[in-house]
């Protein structure tokens, strides 16, 4: 059974988290290479100009598998260099493919984001929660520290002091405490959760897909970049722009007079 349910609608891909039983955790190397190969399928197409990411049943991602932890297994196996070097060629890749993905990202989060499940909603563009969902940056309660990015990417979603709270304590917060601290731009009822994130996603999928792409490497080089560098950036890209036929068609159709 595949990990990663890969579907497209016209211009928007829904990527689902398809392990219920286990509350998607993400624990094995299939599982990371799945996420990692769906990212590189969008990032080769063209014709997609957003992406929906959820899971299925009542979780939207549980972390890490606590047993292997326990038992020394998985990720947790082998003397300290093993498991260093298991992180870097297996749950790491995930952030540098799902944070670096060319298009607009959303998260749909239908329930716990706990842990490397939090930071994996914190990868995504955009995030729309449930009001089931709940969502702790955790790993201090383990003993261990955000192995996936956690520290690059909370502070970089809810501002460093937020970040630092939910990191120390391990606290969980429910969706509108999300809400309340940035974590998440709104909450919605469950049964109405994949019908806004769908509707978010063609609207932005309605824009030339060249644009998008463009802009959101902008706005994820403009965390680290000067200004004057980003501004560089942003004078090539514009030329780019200035010569695509979606360019065109877009200035043909704002033109058109209006009856």
């Amino acid at each position: 059974m595949s990990f990663v349910l890969f579907e497209q609608t016209g211009a928007v891909v829904t990527l689902t988290l398809n392990n219920p039983d286990e509350r998607n955790a993400l624990s094995t190397p299939q599982q990371w290479a799945e996420v990692v190969d769906a990212c590189e399928r969008v990032k080769a197409d063209m014709s997609v100009k957003a992406v929906i990411l959820t899971g299925a049943g009542s979780a939207f991602c549980a972390g890490g598998n606590v047993k292997d932890m326990r038992d020394k297994k998985g990720i947790a196996a082998g003397n300290p260099n093993d498991i260093r070097e298991g992180y870097r060629a297996g749950i790491q890749r995930i952030p540098l493919a799902l944070y670096n993905l060319d298009v607009p990202t959303i998260a749909a989060v239908n329930g716990p984001a706990i842990g490397a499940g939090c930071d994996l909603a914190c990868m995504c563009d955009i995030r729309i929660a449930s009001d089931k969902a709940k969502f702790a940056e955790s790993f201090v309660k383990l003993g261990i520290i955000p192995g996936d990015g956690g520290a690059w990417l909370l502070p970089r979603t809810i501002g460093m002091s937020k970040a630092a709270e939910l990191t120390f304590t391990g606290d969980t917060i429910n969706a509108e405490e999300a809400l309340a601290c940035g974590l998440v731009s709104r909450v919605v009822a469950p049964d109405q959760l994949m019908n806004e994130a769908k509707a978010l996603a063609e609207r932005i999928a309605a824009n030339p897909g060249p644009a998008l792409r463009m802009a959101k490497r902008l706005l994820r080089e403009g965390q680290h970049m000067r200004l004057d560098s980003l501004l560089e950036m942003s004078a090539a890209f514009q030329a780019l722009a200035h010569h695509t036929p979606e360019h065109d068609v877009a200035l043909a159709a704002f033109l058109q007079p209006k009856r």
